[in-house]
């Protein structure tokens, strides 16, 4: 078995070797081409003013340095994807010694945020130092995207347990999640996959594809009459063809530039994403699944690797547009109108697959996320899904701890809701850990429905709706108090309660923003009618007032609390979960420890 540590440790050292030994190869060739240079300087010097050597000896040092230059973009290619796999190991063991906040590499997922999702803001999922930076070795946007799609929506039963076994499947792949990583890199910044797809998707522009013949047909004539001017000084056929050519180009020229525009700048980006495409296709897998996707992409008539190239090729014709060497001729060879009707037609034949193909690049680079999550942490299990009915709980985490916390300060708490007993009231002074069990309780269940290890010793729960109310803020832009915005979530997360899936709720400080008499009345008639809909959850308080629901509803509400210690002048916190009510509160005597005089 592979040990995380040591086998980054290991890569990241050859990765290191590498880098440095194509450092000195750039400096051979760039001295090297030097030399060329400095050799076809002096035999330059000796064959036109001395005379001693015939100029065609210039051929030798010009020979040389094209083939130096040639090997040296090749060298500086190698010392790039070299300075790539040190940044992703370095990055990797980031991870495994908790110091991966903002410095993981990737996208921490800022782009993602939704501040009005039910849990994501609530639980740390985007933006710097969350859980989406943790998980995420994508690198490309539809891996990205696909990550983000299952943290936020979770999935079926059946489907979550085929992405374990294929976690399962992936996480040993070192060198595939190493290769996409590394080509998904140079990928981001090269592809538009959302603009791609719309590309290929929209019927061709040209009309006819006859017509593809007749502008081929019509270049061709163009460039005989262009060759018989030069040879016998007689233009007439040139102006002829030419003036058949410039009313075809006005009437076709707008359509073919629809055609070609999406593809300007993504040559490069193409040719990328067919490697990644041909690495995928060369991999063998044992699930079902991965094994039946990877033979959609070879089953075609050509495999999509070589699809794929055939429109970067097109793509760079389409870029040469605009160089001064075809500019002059677009007219005579109807250019545009080649490279449209050449993009028109790749699209007809193969622009229905390219959804496909991105969407099995984005899950397969989801996988590898939740793979090399799993391979990073050996010790977490995956989640146990169970079926209703019955004595079943509906969430049983044992020892869980949060994934976003460094496991040398992290404290693990056991977590029972079942049927008889479904909502847990957490008492408790501020501080000793309320919102963080919240936060513990929600990401691991994010993680159990997006199909990957959860921070657990054993977790083990039905499918579930998941919503929290554990941030609000006032809102001067939409004129909203905090209250207002507070009641607002919480009828959010109670309209979850509706749908198929028994709903997780976790409230924090439950309707704080009130006074006491009616937060008790609020918080009781609520939690009366979440349990009435099958709904468990966990709420914490430090309004005392709030516990006495307890014996008001009944068996499905359990007090809790966590507790705090007052030592030589300081507050301790263990913050371990124990039955019962708090016995106390540290709001006096935080106030008196830094000199408030209470």
């Amino acid at each position: 078995m592979l040990v995380p540590h040591a086998e980054y440790s290991a890569r990241l050292a050859a990765r290191l070797q590498k880098s440095a030994s194509m450092d000195r190869a750039h400096l051979r060739a760039g001295y090297g081409k030097l030399a060329a240079l400095v050799l076809a300087i002096g035999i330059a010097w000796l064959s036109l003013r001395d005379r001693l050597l015939s100029p065609y000896w210039l051929l030798a040092p010009v020979a040389i340095f094209v083939l130096l230059a040639v090997l040296h973009e090749q060298v500086l290619g190698a010392r790039a994807g070299a300075e790539r796999a040190v940044a992703f190991y370095r990055h990797g063991l980031a991870r495994l010694e908790d110091r991966w906040a903002g410095v993981a590499g990737g996208d921490a997922g800022e782009r993602l945020r939704d501040p009005k999702h039910v849990y994501a803001e609530d639980l740390d999922l985007f933006g710097r130092g969350s859980l989406f930076e943790l998980l995420s070795t994508a690198r490309t946007p539809m891996g990205e995207n696909r990550l983000a799609d299952w943290l936020c929506s979770g999935s079926a039963t059946g489907d979550i347990l085929e992405r374990q076994g294929l976690v399962a499947e992936l996480r040993p792949k070192l060198d595939l999640r190493e290769e996409l990583a590394l080509a998904g890199e140079a990928l981001r910044a090269r592809l538009d996959p959302a603009g791609l797809v719309a590309w290929a998707e929209t019927p061709p522009e040209l009309p006819l594809p006859f017509l593809r013949a007749v502008t081929g047909l019509l270049a061709i004539a163009a460039a005989g009459a262009a060759l018989y001017a030069l040879w016998s000084f007689v233009a007439w056929p040139l102006v002829v063809v030419l003036g058949l050519e410039i009313p075809f180009r006005l009437v076709l020229k707008q359509r073919a530039l629809a055609a070609v525009t999406a593809l300007e700048s993504s040559a490069e980006g193409l040719e990328l994403f067919s490697a990644l495409m041909k690495r995928l296709e060369a991999e063998s897998f044992a699930s079902p699944r991965l094994r039946r996707l990877a033979d959609d992409l070879r089953r075609e008539i050509r495999p999509a690797s070589r699809s794929l190239r055939q429109l970067a090729r097109i793509a760079y014709w389409i870029e040469a547009r605009d160089s001064f060497m075809i500019r002059p001729f677009d007219l005579p060879l109807l250019y545009t109108l080649q490279v449209g009707y050449a993009a028109d037609n790749w699209r007809r034949r193969w622009g229905r697959r390219m959804r496909s193909w991105i969407d099995f690049l984005g899950e397969v680079e989801a996988l590898v996320s939740l793979a090399a999550y799993s391979f990073e942490h050996p010790e977490d299990p995956f989640p146990e899904f169970v079926s209703e009915g019955g004595q079943t709980p509906l969430f049983h985490g044992e020892e869980l701890g949060h994934p976003l916390i460094p496991a040398s300060r992290s404290v693990r708490n056991s977590i029972l809701l079942g049927r008889e007993s479904s909502v847990l009231l957490v008492s408790g002074s501020n501080m000793s850990g309320k919102s963080t069990l919240l936060r513990t309780v929600g990401i691991n269940t994010v993680l159990a429905m997006a199909g990957a290890p959860a921070r657990a010793k054993r977790l083990r729960l039905v499918p579930l709706a998941l919503g929290t109310r554990i941030r609000t803020t006032d809102s001067l832009q939409e004129s909203r108090s905090g209250f207002y915005t507070e009641i607002l979530r919480i009828r959010q997360v109670f309209d979850l309660a509706a749908g198929n899936a028994p709903l997780l709720f976790l409230f924090d400080e439950l309707l704080e923003g009130t006074n006491s008499k009616d937060r008790r009345i609020g918080a009781e008639g609520l939690l009366r009618a979440l349990i009435a809909r099958g709904a468990a959850g966990i709420v914490t308080t430090h309004d005392l007032a709030l516990t006495e629901i307890v014996g008001a509803v009944g068996p499905a509400i359990s007090n809790w609390h966590f507790q705090d210690y007052v030592e030589n002048g300081r507050m301790r916190f263990d913050y371990k979960l124990r039955e019962g009510v708090v016995a106390r509160s540290n709001a006096l005597e935080l106030m008196r420890l830094i000199g408030l005089q209470v």
